[in-house]
């Protein structure tokens, strides 16, 4: 599904104040090991992260809240910047707002998922804007049904990830669900996954999660056992 870039009086300020902050004195240095680090996916403007939030802030000082229309020109005005710091802060300025956010914002964020995807972005928008999202509108657990099953692996890391913060309010039936119907896939990333959202989900009730990893033991990747079971 496309997504077009909506008008918004407040993304015109935001993004002139934002990219005249961002050319601040930048670390090449800094830049050259962040793009390593994501395995060449983008390259950097060279902004560590404190100095970035920094400016972020200076940015967004004086502006009023935003709607879903002003989050969602401003989140994807950002993604089309090729620097990765924008796209940071498209992140954090999502994950600040997602309260307000309609359900039917659902598609620009897996548009940001499925553009320039790596765990960096994916897994902060999983876990708290798309988990935000489903957890203010339960109804949209059938289109993370649908996800789970995407052939896009970031669309099914974003599924499995999805309740990561979601503590005893955590669908359990879906949570291990979801772990079994992804368990053969061949990538790292959707095994590790499975193997963080129950790591995560053991700290609330761990005897669930040791009797799901031993009745599941033969289906689950070692590397999802591992990392289920790492604090238990």
């Amino acid at each position: 599904m496309s997504v077009t870039v909506p008008h918004s009086d407040l993304a015109d300020t935001v993004m002139a104040r934002l990219t005249a902050a961002y050319t601040t004195p930048a670390d090449p240095e800094w830049a050259s090991r962040a793009q390593a680090y994501i395995r060449n996916v983008a390259p950097f403007l060279g902004l560590p992260t404190p100095l970035r939030r920094r400016l972020s802030r200076t940015v967004l000082a004086g502006l009023p809240r935003p709607d879903a229309t002003d989050c969602a020109a401003i989140a994807l005005r950002c993604w089309e910047l090729p620097e990765r710091e924008y796209a940071y802060f498209a992140v954090d300025y999502l994950r600040r707002h997602v309260t307000r956010l309609p359900s039917d914002f659902l598609p620009v964020v897996r548009h940001l998922v499925t553009t320039v995807s790596w765990w960096d972005t994916v897994d902060a928008l999983a876990a708290h804007v798309v988990g935000g999202l489903v957890a203010a509108d339960p109804g949209l657990r059938t289109e993370m049904d649908a996800w789970i099953e995407d052939e896009d692996l970031w669309v099914a890391r974003t599924a499995l990830l999805h309740q990561l913060r979601y503590k005893d309010a955590t669908d359990t039936e879906r949570l291990f669900g979801y772990c079994v119907r992804q368990s053969g896939h061949p990538d790292f990333f959707i095994r590790k996954a499975i193997g963080w959202c129950l790591r995560e989900y053991a700290k609330t009730d761990p005897d669930a999660v040791r009797a799901f990893v031993e009745r599941e033991r033969g289906r689950l990747a070692p590397l999802s056992v591992r990392e289920a079971l790492k604090n238990l």
